[in-house]
C-alpha cells in the first residue's frame, strides 16, 4: 500500500509519502517534501492549493501513485473524534469544525478537496490531532462552564495529538508509567501521559489555548477580552487576529516568534527578547509541575517538535525550574540533544525524540483501509 501524508499547517504543507507492508506497523518513508511559509488568509486558500499541485508534481516525478491520503485534521468538532474514512458526511461535519480553528482549518480542507480531485483513485482519510484526547476523565476534559454550553461542545478537546500519539508508540514501555510530553514549536502544548493514555493537556477548546507560543497566548483571563471588546479597542475579527497571530513570543519581544531569533538577541542583550523566553519557560514548567498533581509524580519528560528537539538553552531553562522535582539535566547532553538529557542517577529520565506525525498518520492510514 502506498500512504501519502499530507499535513497542512497554518503557514506550511509538509508531505510524505509512506510504502506499507501487510503488517503495517512500520511505514517506509519513500517521499518527502515541505513548503513552508504558506501566506494565505483563512479565507482563500489558493496558495494551499499551489503547495499540492507542487506536492503532486513531486510524487509524478518520483513515480509515488497513492492509494490512500491521509490528511492531519486540527480538529473534527464535537462529532469527530476518531481517525476516520473520509466521506461526504463527514466533509460536511469538517465544514462545521472550522469555527473550532479557524486559522488550520481552511487550509487543511482546501487541501483535502484538491487531493480527492487530484488523486480521484485514492482512498481520503482525516487524522484527527484531537483523537489521542478523546478519553481524557471528565475532571479534565469539562470546562467550568454550564452543562448547556458543554452539551454544545464547548469542553477540552486538546491537540498535537498525532505527536504524542508518536511518542508512546516509538518511546513504548521507556516512556515510564508517568510522562509529560512536551510539544514545543511555533504551536505548542503539553500532554500527561499514564500507562500510555493521555489523560490532560494544556490546550483546550482550540489551538490558541495553554501555554505562551510564537504568536498565541495560550491561557489568557477571559476578563481581557471582554474588556478589549467593550472598551472598544478590537471588534471580533480584529481580536482573533490579536490571540492567532500578534500575541506570545512575538507580541512581547516586540522582536519575532521564531526562538532561533530571540536566543541571538537575548546573547546580544535583548531585554524583551529575555523577557519573552522567560516567559516562555517559566509557563511550560509550570505546566509540567501542574501535571504532576494529575499523574501522582513524574517518571519521564520529553521535548519534542521544532524548539523541543532544538533549543538546547530552553529546554534547559524549563528544566532548571524543576529540579525540586527531581529534573537534573547534564550539559554536556543537552548541548548535544542527546536522546537522553538527564543525568544519570536523576529521579527523572529527560529525553529528546524527534517527532514523526506523518508516520504516525500512516499507520492510521493501513489500518482504516487495511
Amino acid at each position: 500500500m502506498r500512504v501519502l501524508c499530507l499535513n497542512a499547517g497554518s503557514s506550511s504543507l509538509k508531505a510524505a509519502g509512506f510504502a506499507i507492508d501487510a503488517t503495517g506497523d512500520e511505514p517506509a518513508r519513500a517521499v518527502s517534501l515541505s513548503v513552508d511559509r504558506i501566506d494565505a488568509d483563512p479565507a482563500r486558500s489558493e496558495a494551499y492549493v499551489d503547495a499540492l499541485d507542487g506536492v503532486a508534481a513531486a510524487c509524478d516525478r518520483d513515480e509515488f501513485v497513492p492509494d490512500v491520503i491521509a490528511h492531519r485534521l486540527v480538529h473534527g468538532g464535537p462529532e469527530l473524534l476518531e481517525h476516520t474514512v473520509i466521506t461526504d458526511a463527514v466533509r460536511a461535519e469538517l465544514d462545521r469544525a472550522t469555527a473550532f480553528a479557524p486559522l488550520h482549518l481552511p487550509g487543511a480542507l482546501a487541501v483535502l478537496d484538491a487531493a480527492r480531485n487530484r488523486f480521484s483513485a485514492a482512498v481520503q482519510v482525516g487524522c484527527l490531532d484531537t483523537a489521542f484526547h478523546r478519553r481524557l476523565p471528565p475532571a479534565a476534559r469539562r470546562l467550568p462552564l454550564g452543562a448547556d454550553l458543554d452539551a454544545a461542545g464547548i469542553r477540552r478537546y486538546g491537540f498535537h495529538g498525532l505527536s504524542y500519539e508518536y511518542l508512546v508508540h516509538r518511546l513504548g514501555d521507556s516512556l515510564g508509567r508517568r510522562a509529560v510530553l512536551a510539544h514545543l514549536g511555533n504551536g505548542a502544548s503539553l500532554a500527561a501521559v499514564l500507562d500510555g493514555v493521555g489523560v490532560d493537556t494544556t490546550m483546550g477548546l482550540t489551538p490558541a489555548g495553554g501555554i505562551m507560543m510564537g504568536t498565541r497566548p495560550g491561557d489568557l483571563d477571559p476578563g481581557v477580552l471582554l474588556y478589549m471588546l467593550r472598551a472598544g479597542a478590537v471588534d471580533t475579527g480584529q481580536l482573533e487576529r490579536v490571540v492567532d497571530r500578534e500575541s506570545g513570543l512575538l507580541a512581547v519581544s516586540e522582536r519575532s516568534a521564531d526562538v532561533r531569533d530571540l536566543l541571538a538577541a537575548r546573547e546580544d542583550g535583548d531585554g524583551r527578547a529575555t523577557l519573552a523566553l522567560e516567559m516562555y519557560e517559566s509557563i511550560a514548567a509550570k505546566h509540567v509541575a501542574g501535571f504532576t498533581t494529575v499523574l501522582r509524580g513524574l517518571d519521564t519528560l520529553v521535548f519534542t517538535g521544532g524548539v523541543g528537539e532544538h533549543a538546547a538553552a530552553v529546554r534547559h531553562g524549563i528544566a532548571a525550574r524543576l529540579t525540586h522535582l527531581g529534573v537534573a539535566v547534564d550539559a554536556a547532553a543537552n548541548e548535544a540533544g542527546a536522546p537522553v538529557i538527564s543525568e544519570p542517577r536523576a529521579a527523572v529520565t529527560v529525553r529528546v525524540e524527534p517527532t514523526d506525525e506523518e508516520f504516525m498518520m500512516a499507520v492510521h492510514a493501513a489500518r482504516l483501509v487495511g
